[in-house]
């Protein structure tokens, strides 16, 4: 049996672009240029703050530098600066600065888990306790489904989650990147790890004898999961047979090396509320719209290759307009769902041009062109029927100097099943960048509170650590060539957030291998090690 209390600290959204928007009205119109992560959102929260109507107000965001989760929802600065601009009459530019960032936009809130796990001789699950209690505002109740993961990850007879709140005078917590799941996967995973240890048992072949054959609670049968091919070929890329699994047993000089890994998971949702319109021109050129949002993950780039692909068109004769509400409605790019949910709108708009062109005008593009919108109110109707997940194991190698407690990972490998790839290039990018934020949450970032007041004390890059270039070694990221029937129609599955939900767990367990010491709290800092 395993009973061991693991907890995570405030951690806060840093993208390179702060929160910024410039608001002007224009006969009788408010048009907000901000950076955002669902415009169709925005427009929304602000005509309703404002006493507006939605069809009054514009939001227009075509390239956003960076969320992780902050800019879901519109703050306070944007309603401000429409303020500002009707008060003085002329346009208002309201940029927060990095400072501000950490008091007024949210971060992930503090938790503290207990886990308990039991397995028989055969190494088992019969029982699994994940109880959660996280930190909340006195002002905005906010809770995360850090304990969810627990849920549907293993197979166990016996299961208990529970969540409590703790009301805090702090500012109000928001999303970050894999919102609870990124928490409670670093707790379950290391957790498993330990009860690997404790039964004798490879950590790979101990997950692998307690994967669930359906949804454990649900009883859904999952759209498709391959968890195992992803331990397996994972372990294969990262020589993890050659593995001695006894701690501290291998140094290289001063540096104490050790290899440890985690599986990971995340839901793969479809949104609703998603539109978007396709115009075939004379000419056979198509222009594609659709009010989504680019946060540098290659949303333009994705989109258009569904469209190409659903039209039977090449590349180059499809135009995307995406980022502003004078296009048709869409969800928010969030929780891995915004390829999912985007383009499968388009994906029904091309389906129903396409009948529409061969019906009226036999395959031919007619001189006045063709127009379709296809309106998608409601979500994924297969999520009725199936449990959909996107999966991914992680192996890490780290290196722990003897003398100081340093910590370097100097290689991270990840194996993911997320379904059909959209685009390569892109894929590896997005999940790349997931791992090294888990290798950041693991290390280094640590929002620091002042007990007397509730503000974050360490409010700039100078003393809130965050994994640099110098930080990151060799990182891979690799996927299995397999396709999900049921998610969409394109057989992707989300990937923004698998790659982070994973990493911190594996890099905790490298660290216990290299030292023998299991440190329970992140980040793991020298301190920890040393004492």
């Amino acid at each position: 049996m395993v009973d061991a209390t693991y907890s995570t600290p405030m951690y806060h959204n840093n993208p390179m672009e702060p929160h910024t928007a410039v608001v002007t009205w224009l006969d009788g119109e408010l048009i907000v240029r901000c950076s955002t992560q669902g415009p169709s959102t925005s427009q929304a929260l602000i005509s309703g703050v404002l006493g507006l109507e939605p069809g009054r107000v514009r939001v227009i965001s075509p390239h956003v530098g960076g969320a992780f989760g902050s800019k879901v929802y519109p703050h306070s600065y944007a309603v401000l600066a429409a303020m500002a601009a009707r008060m003085v009459r002329r346009p208002v530019k309201f940029s927060l600065t990095r400072q501000q960032m950490f008091a007024l936009v949210g971060y992930r809130p503090a938790s503290i888990q207990r886990i308990r796990l039991a397995a028989g001789r055969d190494g088992r699950l019969t029982a699994l306790s994940h109880e959660v209690i996280e930190q909340t505002a006195k002002a905005k109740g906010y809770a995360e489904q850090v304990a969810v993961c627990s849920r549907m990850m293993y197979a166990a007879p016996h299961r208990r989650t529970t969540h409590r709140l703790a009301p805090l005078d702090v500012p109000v917590p928001t999303i970050m990147r894999a919102p609870g799941e990124a928490q409670g996967m670093y707790a379950l995973e290391s957790a498993m790890d330990e009860m690997a240890i404790a039964c004798g048992l490879d950590p790979v072949e101990f997950r692998i004898r307690n994967e669930p054959e359906a949804h454990p609670e649900s009883g859904l049968p999952f759209s498709s999961r391959h968890l195992t091919a992803c331990l397996r070929e994972g372990a294969r890329r990262a020589g993890w047979d050659h593995r001695d699994p006894v701690p501290r047993s291998r140094r290289e000089g001063r540096w104490l090396v050790g290899t440890g890994m985690a599986a990971s998971t995340y839901p793969s949702p479809r949104f609703p509320g998603n539109a978007a319109t396709i115009r075939l021109a004379p000419d056979g050129h198509y222009t594609v719209r659709i009010a989504a949002a680019d946060l540098g993950t290659g949303t333009w780039t994705a989109l258009t290759q569904i469209a190409a692909d659903a039209l039977s068109a090449p590349v180059g004769q499809v135009e995307m307009r995406i980022g502003d509400t004078a296009l048709p409605a869409a969800s928010g790019a969030g929780f891995s769902a915004g390829i999912n949910s985007w383009g499968t709108a388009i994906w029904e708009a091309a389906d129903r041009l396409r009948a529409r062109l061969q019906a009226e005008h036999g395959g031919i593009a007619p001189p006045e062109g063709l127009e379709v919108t296809a309106e998608l109110p409601g979500g994924n109707p297969e999520a009725e029927r199936y449990a959909m997940h996107s999966f991914g194991a992680q192996f890490a190698e780290v290196r722990v100097d003897e003398d100081t407690g340093e910590v370097r990972v100097a290689r991270l490998l990840g194996m993911f099943d997320v379904g059909r790839v959209i685009n390569p290039k892109t894929a590896r990018s997005q999940l790349i960048g997931g791992m090294t934020q888990g290798i950041s949450m693991a290390l280094y970032e640590h929002s620091v509170l002042d007990p007397r007041f509730g503000h974050v004390v360490n409010q700039d890059f100078a003393q809130y650590h965050i994994a640099s270039a110098a930080d990151v070694h060799t990182i891979e990221a690799h996927w299995l060539d397999e396709s999900d029937p049921y998610t969409n129609p394109m057989g992707a599955k989300g990937l923004g957030e698998v790659g982070i939900t994973g990493t911190a767990a594996a890099v905790a367990n490298a660290v216990h291998h290299a030292t023998g010491v299991r440190i329970r709290e992140l980040p793991i800092t020298l301190d920890k090690l040393v004492s």
